[in-house]
């Protein structure tokens, strides 16, 4: 790999996890304003996100074969699976548990793809596998510790919320990579995401009423941001950088996400940094690196 395609590529991975971390940053900022939950909030950001996406999968999908019913039909159970319900239940999750333990949470999507594989697909799991499962798990349960303690109660209750969402996005993971392969990495994010949209959307038309859509000022220029800077662009970052490095690579890179989750957490939103953060932190790394390892 010559550097002419290494660092770039690195820069994009780098950015792109960075990107994806600040979500919960803004989603955060944007609950202290009051007023607002996370079905407006999702419906806010997707709404904005809708012509971006729009725009990706009609450019991913020049010159390419048109849609088949079959197409249709997977590419709105992993717009509802990966990007629609995940998001929804990782909003909702963030109105209780800090950023950090959000993203840390989160970034277990790949042993829980894992597991999947195991249960679902019957593939055989590896001493190493198992023991990257439990220092992973055990990363999360210190910083859960640690939150019943800072944030009450309702710990449990966001907690069970973002691990829904990265259940859920883990479902969408394992199901996709068929799909990837007839439609292509891009077409399928832009379509997919695009249903996503459209289902929030229509959530928010249902269970709220339009009044509800007149939010503070600075919420819309948070739902701006959250769309574009941590929301499309580092989709279109991640899958530049996959293909100048790889995808095992910007895999690794995309380990700094949730630390850079952490440093935001600290300094924006003003949250607590101890020792058992920090060694939770890097249990959950240390156990996804494992899980990332070749044999």
């Amino acid at each position: 790999m010559t550097p002419q395609r290494l660092w770039p590529g690195l820069l994009l991975a780098v950015l792109g996890a960075i990107g994806f971390s600040g979500k919960a940053i803004i989603v955060k900022l944007a609950y202290r304003y009051g007023g607002v939950d996370a079905v407006t909030l999702l419906m806010w950001r997707m709404l904005l996100a809708l012509p971006l996406f729009l725009l990706l999968a009609w450019w991913a999908g020049r010159g390419q074969a048109r849609l088949t019913a079959r197409d249709w039909r997977d590419v709105a159970v992993l717009g509802f699976t990966g990007y629609y319900l995940a998001s929804f239940l990782d909003f909702a999750g963030l109105a209780y548990i800090t950023a950090s333990l959000e993203r840390l949470i989160l970034y277990l999507n790949p042993t829980l793809v894992l597991l999947l594989s195991v249960l679902c697909f019957h593939h055989r799991i590896g001493r190493r596998q198992v023991l990257a499962l439990a220092v992973s798990y055990a990363g999360v349960v210190a910083v859960f510790a640690h939150e019943l303690h800072f944030e009450g109660a309702n710990t449990a209750l966001g907690a069970a919320l973002v691990f829904g969402s990265a259940v859920s996005y883990a479902v969408y993971l394992a199901l996709s990579g068929r799909v990837v392969q007839r439609l292509g990495a891009l077409r399928l994010t832009g379509l997919a995401s695009s249903v996503a949209c459209g289902l929030c959307i229509a959530q928010f038309v249902l269970l709220r009423p339009l009044a509800a859509a007149w939010v503070p000022e600075p919420v819309l220029w948070l739902s701006l941001l959250n769309a574009t800077a941590c929301t499309v662009a580092p989709v279109l970052m991640v899958m530049l950088a996959i293909a100048r490095i790889g995808a095992p690579l910007s895999a690794q890179v995309g380990m700094v996400g949730p630390m850079s989750t952490l440093l935001m957490g600290v300094f924006i939103l003003g949250e607590p940094m101890n020792g058992w953060i920090a060694v939770g932190t890097a249990l959950v790394l240390g156990g996804v690196f494992l899980v990332g390892l070749k044999r």
